[in-house]
Order: C-alpha cells, then structure tokens, then sequence
C-alpha cells in the first residue's frame, strides 16, 4: 500500500505540489477525511488552509445520482442533462436545494465557528481529497471553488480511479494524482490505515495559525542575484518596487541578456508602474557561443519555467501573479512556458518570434500581446500567422514607424507604454468582481 494513512498521503502530496508554493494559493480540504490530506499540502506550499463545504442535490427518487450541488454563499451548480432527464420540476429543485442548504449551513457553524471561509478571487484553489473513486463530490466542490471567483482551480488527490480523473480534468484547470491503480476498486485500497476522520480531529486542524505571510507588501529589491536554475545558476537582476502589484520575467532573444538597453528601458517603465521585474540570463555565455541553444525554444522556456519558480519562492515576491515579456526567440520561449503553466496571468512579446512556439500556441491561456514594428515586414506577417493560432485573448499592435530592434526615436517607448497598459489590465489584480450566485453547469468559463 502505498500510503501508512492520510498524513502521510498529505506529506508525499505536498512533495508533489511543491511547485505551487507562493503562487496566490488558497488549499480547501473535503471534510472530514481529506483535511488531514489537505493540512499537510497546505504546510508543504505554505498556503491557508480552509474546506470547502458542498451538499449533493441528489434527485428524490435517486438520491445517489446528483442533479446539482450547494455551496457556500448562496451558490449552486445545476446539472440541467439530469433535471431535463428526469423533468425535475422547480419546486421540486427549491425543495431538495432548501433542505440541502440548512444542513450546509449548519456543518459551516460547527467547522468554522465565526470566521469567515477564506477569499478565492484572483487566487489559485487547489481542492484535496483523501481519494477520488466517482468524483461527484469532488467535481461539486471544484465548481463551487470556480463559482467563488478561483482563477484557477487544481484537484489533488493521493489515489483516484483512472475513469474519474479522466472525466474531472476536462473541468478543472490542473489535476494532480499520485497513484491511478487501473484495478482501482475503493479508496482505501490505497491506504493501511483508513479510519474514518473524526470531526475534532478537523477541527483541530482548521484551528492551526496559517503559515506566516509575506507582508502586506513585498520588500522593495533592486540587486544583482543568481537564480537557482540552469547549470550552476543563471544571473540576473531583480527589481521589486514598494506596493508591487505583480512580476514580470523578461525571456531574451538571440544575442541578449539581462544587460540588453532594450529590454532594461521597458522594465523601467514596468517598475514605475508598480511591477516588479526579473532580467536574467538565460543561457551560460558557453552556450551563447555555441549559438545552437539561442534557437533551442524548449531549452529557453525550460529555464524560464525554473527562473519563474525560483523568484517566485523569493519573499518580495512571493504571491505576485506572474508574466512573461520575451524579445525575438525569447518571445516564443515565453509561450510555451505558458502554455506549460497556467499561472502565468500574461504574455507580452516585443519584435518576437511567436512562430516559434509551434503547438504550444494553442494551449496558451494567458491573455497575449503581440507587438511588432511597422517596419519589420517579415516579423509582421509571423506575428499574423501566429495570432491565427492563439485561442486565448490576444491582440497584435503595431508601433509605426519601428524597425525590428525599435531604434527610432519614441517608437520602444510606445512598445514599452503598450506593454505597461496590457500588464497593467491583465496582471495586476484588480477589485473583485461580484460573483453571481448562481452557475449553470454546462454554461462555459469567460
């Protein structure tokens, strides 16, 4: 078996998730028997800990078989195939919805007392269970996360059927499983101790303090640092202005690095505006002699994934949302680390090689700006093939006037202000929008 019991499945899980550590993450445990799981992923990640109350509306005549589900705050999640199916009538709905709710209601007084279930909006939620064998509870409770305004919800789990995790990852953004038995029979297989969880045992655990935070701000940096990525380290300079809203990892084209006046300038503009910018080397001056790995856009995006964890691990910068800003071959290194990682809340590319990117164009999710010059006819027309292919929010602006490298008085300015104002609008968190209460369940994400 390859877990003693649900801590320890919780402490093998969070080695797994260690990747989403200071990324704006919120870990909501199903009670009771997936909060000991869920404690120990949230002390791995050092994120807070909360569950994530769901009541099944199961129809009358089939309990088992769910036509929707109740979360907190006023939220449902209908399931219309099944109240179609069996014409479900909506006093009958208002009923069953009703009786749900009051029980709900009363499972979050008794877990949560009087503090209020943590805030997702904007934010990562990664919903653990103890094990996933049908998946209805856990698919009601990832829409219910989604429905809080989670930008972006993840399923961990230590063990689940291979069936049921097919189904779920069609609806959630991530899902993370250890063990996937293709003679999977009950969750408990998994396990050598699987009594069940008691509810003082949830209780205790919910009443841990939370990891300690960053600060309400990140501490202000402007130095030289190594990040710990690529053979021996990788150089780079760090900006992190007071009050930062967000942080931006530049990825370099062929023949650049962190010292490029270029790309300095437009950092420049970005920290004024409130963001904390990354300027690295992504190659070893070895490697850009040898000239082969300056085209190597799985190599470049491999680094940039690893220097993106690495600052966001950083304290002044732990919790910022993250974006990528690439020049030429770093354009397209940049996409295809975002298509890889859907935290990556935006993407600029500056005279770029988006062409580059090849299949990954389609996978990319964050909101992408394409700026090109006017003048750079060859680039241009990449640029348009390219965008044809993206399936996120896009745009493609042209700088008049502006040759491939942006010489021309005031034209990297403007390419630098059209970068400020996208980062700006898709980056740097803005209020909460009121969530509507109520979501059907084939009605698709925005």
């Amino acid at each position: 078996m390859p877990f003693q019991d649900r801590r320890d499945a919780g402490r093998q899980l969070g080695r797994r998730m260690a990747p989403f550590a200071g990324r704006g993450v919120v870990v909501l445990g199903l009670p009771r028997g997936g909060v000991p799981v869920a404690a120990e992923v949230a002390r791995a990640v050092g994120a807070p800990l909360d569950v994530v109350l769901v009541r099944k509306l199961g129809l009358p005549q089939r309990p088992e078989l769910a036509m929707g589900a109740v979360g907190e705050d006023g939220v449902v999640v209908v399931n219309d195939d099944v109240v179609r199916a069996a014409r479900v009538e909506e006093a009958t709905f208002a009923d069953v919805e009703r009786r749900e709710r009051a029980e709900l209601d009363r499972r979050a007084r008794q877990l949560r007392g009087d503090r209020a279930r943590l805030p997702l909006e904007g934010r990562t939620a990664v919903v653990v269970d103890d094990g996933i064998a049908t998946g209805a509870t856990a698919r009601a409770a990832c829409a219910v996360a989604r429905s809080h305004g989670a930008a972006r919800v993840v399923l961990a789990v230590p063990v689940g059927s291979p069936r049921a995790l097919q189904e779920i990852a069609q609806e959630v953004d991530e899902v993370v499983c250890l063990e996937s038995p293709q003679r999977f029979t009950a969750v408990g297989q998994a396990y050598a101790d699987f009594r069940p969880t008691e509810e003082e045992e949830v209780l205790g655990l919910l009443r841990r303090p939370p990891p300690a935070p960053p600060g309400d701000a990140p501490t202000p940096r402007d130095d030289d640092v190594v990040a710990d990525a690529g053979p021996g380290g990788l150089p780079g300079h760090l900006t992190v202005p007071e009050h930062a809203g967000g942080l931006v990892v530049f990825a370099h084209g062929s023949g650049s690095g962190r010292h490029s006046p270029r790309n300095r300038a437009v950092a420049e503009v970005l920290v004024r505006a409130g963001m904390a910018t990354l300027l690295v080397d992504l190659l070893t001056p070895a490697e850009e002699s040898a000239r082969g790995p300056v085209f190597d856009v799985a190599l470049l995006a491999g680094r940039l994934t690893a220097v993106a964890r690495w600052v966001g691990a950083e304290p002044a910068c732990a919790g910022l949302p993250l974006g990528y800003f690439g020049a030429s071959t770093g354009a397209a290194a940049a996409l295809v680390a975002a298509a890889r990682d859907h935290t990556v809340r935006a993407v600029v590319s500056r005279g770029g090689r988006p062409d580059l990117a090849g299949p990954a164009l389609a996978e990319v999710r964050a909101p992408t700006l394409l700026v090109v010059g006017g003048h750079d006819q060859q680039v241009l027309e990449l640029n348009r093939e390219a965008q044809a292919r993206l399936r996120c929010a896009n745009r493609l602006a042209v700088v008049p006037g502006a040759s491939h490298l942006f010489e021309e008085p005031g034209t990297l300015r403007a390419a630098a202000e059209l970068a400020r104002d996208w980062f700006a609008t898709h980056l740097v968190p803005a209020a909460p929008a009121e969530q509507p209460a109520r979501r059907r369940a084939d009605q698709p994400e925005e």
